[in-house]
């Protein structure tokens, strides 16, 4: 069973990525700030991160970047979450590591979608 690490400040929308994703297969892990995930990827390495951008004590594109600099998060799929539609910002977002991008709000289809593109389904 592949891990995802569900990073978002928002309770609801972690909530419901979670049932998307167990209904998908995936072991769910969640954090609600980018601090706290890269404590949790050091604990244990995720296959994938559904990271928000835009989150209190550390955003997801600071996450990001340190993330990419750790050895042992080679191997690990990012997929950037945001409500920005800015085509600099998505640029900005994968070069800083990103694998992929989803625009909130999402739904199944589209998050199947994105995890098959990054090949973790």
């Amino acid at each position: 069973m592949k891990n995802c690490l569900i990073v978002d400040d928002s309770p609801i929308v972690r909530r419901v990525a979670r049932e998307l994703l167990t209904g998908l297969g995936f072991a769910c892990r969640e954090a609600e700030d980018g601090e706290k995930a890269l404590e949790s990827c050091n604990a244990s390495m995720p296959d994938i991160l559904l990271l928000d951008w835009n989150m209190p004590v550390m955003d997801g594109i600071t996450c990001l970047r340190q993330l990419r600099a750790t050895p042992a998060a080679a191997n690990t799929k990012v997929i950037i979450c945001t409500t920005q539609a800015a085509i600099e910002e998505i640029e900005e977002a994968l070069a800083a590591g990103a694998d992929e991008y989803i625009m909130k709000p999402f739904d199944r289809e589209m998050l199947e979608g994105k995890f098959r593109q990054v090949g973790v389904l």
